[in-house]
Order: structure tokens, then sequence, then C-alpha cells
């Protein structure tokens, strides 16, 4: 097995950008999920309720992230001016972020056609992993999300339209590995960055919206099929729960080892 695609997803539920190289830490990828769109309150606000926000590409560069948008002009975050402390909430989280660009916040409101403010994580996150002293970035539960490419093309030979791994929005892609074969998988090494298996990834409305589009499938799927399929103790799920238990640089095509599989026999 190896390590076939990674994503980084700057602004939570835009899009993603592939890397063939990248750091991964205690918050996940860098820079994965470090921007999040609130309510003027601070609740988070997604792709779930405004599908159009996965059309969004969001460009790394030094100090922020440029943000495109169809029939919109780029504009840029700089991360220096977001020093104005403002409360999040990511599902039970509450915790405080940084505001700081109402031209940003601007330029959201008028694509999605509602109020919103554009909040950066900050150069250290104030957000708790499950209570403890770890720390989370905006990402829903965990720091890593895992995709098995055979789990994928196996969901794809149910479906009449194949969907895309962009549909379900991981940061780590493996190849090599039998369908379903994740979920046995309890700790595994890629390259000198050892991850625990935490729980499989419960899924969502967000999985039937075309990435491209950002147009929900008048079929529901690929998520109907999942239901029928994949229906766990966890809920309706695809693929894989992760946390790095060290820090490290991740490549393409570097070896994915199984160091413990959940289930002994």
């Amino acid at each position: 097995m190896h390590l076939s695609a990674m994503f980084v997803h700057p602004v939570k539920s835009c899009r993603g950008v592939a890397f063939e190289r990248a750091y991964a830490g205690e918050l996940g990828l860098l820079h994965d999920r470090e921007w999040l769109l609130v309510t003027p309150d601070g609740q988070q606000i997604t792709a779930r309720a405004h599908p159009r926000l996965v059309t969004v590409r969001a460009e790394l560069l030094p100090g922020g992230v440029l943000l495109h948008a169809a029939d919109k002009p780029p504009i840029f975050a700089m991360a220096t001016v977001y020093t104005r402390p403002h409360p999040a909430q990511v599902w039970k989280d509450g915790f405080q972020a940084w505001h700081g660009d109402e031209r940003v916040d601007a330029w959201f409101a008028d694509l999605l056609g509602c109020d919103c403010r554009l909040l950066w994580l900050g150069a250290q996150s104030n957000r708790a992993f499950k209570g403890g002293p770890e720390k989370m970035s905006f990402a829903d539960g965990y720091p890593f999300l895992l995709v098995n490419q055979a789990s994928l093309d196996d969901l794809n030979r149910q479906l009449s339209s194949p969907v895309t791994l962009r549909h379900f929005r991981p940061n780590l892609v493996v190849t090599g590995a039998y369908p379903w074969e994740e979920d046995e998988w309890q700790l595994i090494r890629i390259g000198e960055v050892e991850f625990d298996v935490m729980k499989p990834c419960a899924r969502c409305v967000l999985t039937t919206v075309n990435p491209d589009s950002g147009e929900k499938s008048p079929d529901g799927e690929p998520l109907q099929t999942l239901v029928r399929t994949r229906r766990l103790e966890e809920g309706v799920c695809f693929g894989m729960n992760l946390r790095a238990r060290n820090a490290g640089v991740l490549e393409l095509d570097t070896t994915v080892e199984v160091l413990e599989q959940r289930y002994s026999f």
C-alpha cells in the first residue's frame, strides 16, 4: 500500500488543495481547516447549508489565503490582520478564534447571501481535542480523514454516476489495499508518522454535493447507497478518522504499513 493523494482544505467547506509533500502534526496537515466561516454569533457555516462553498478555491500564499470564486474578483485574507477575539462554535465545541477583515466578510456574504464572518484559527489553537490538553483545528472532530481508494472504487461500482475523492474531502488517500480493509486498522504508519485509526467517519448530505458545481445530486447519491451498505455503529460511514502520534513530513508514494489490527482471529 502507498499514499496516493493528499489534500489540505485551508477554509472549512471550501475546495481542497492537492499536495505531493506536506507536514503532518497535532492539528492535521499544515494549514488544514485553519479558516472558518461563522454567523455573527460564532456558529459555524458549512456547505451542508451553503453548498456553493465547495466551489470556492483557497490558494495558500505566505501570510494568508487567496480566495477565488466564479464571477468574483479574488480577495486575500491576511492572517496578521486577524487580531480581534471572536467566539467560534464547531458542533459542541465553543472556543475563541480571531476576526479581522470586513472586506472578506462582505465578499463571502455576497457569495452566500447571508451575514457571515471569516475567522482564523490563530498561531495557536484555542480549541481542545475531546476536552483534553491536545488541540484541534476547525475540522469536525478529528485531525485527519483517510480514504481507501479501493473502497471508493467499490462504491462507484454500485452507482450509476461515479463520484470522486473530492465528494468525501479526505486528507490522505491510500491505494493498494482491499476494499473496506480500513475498517480493520487500528494503528498505521506512513513514512515516519504513526496514526491511530480512531473511528469510521459518519457521513451526511455534503457527500451529495457536486464539488465542481456546488449542486446537490437529485438522486441523493452516493449517500443513499451508503445508507444501504455502510450503516455502522457510528452512523452511515465512509473513510476513517485518524490522529497522529508524532509529527513529520508525508510524501506521495510513501509506503503505508498496518502496525496493529482492530480485530484478532
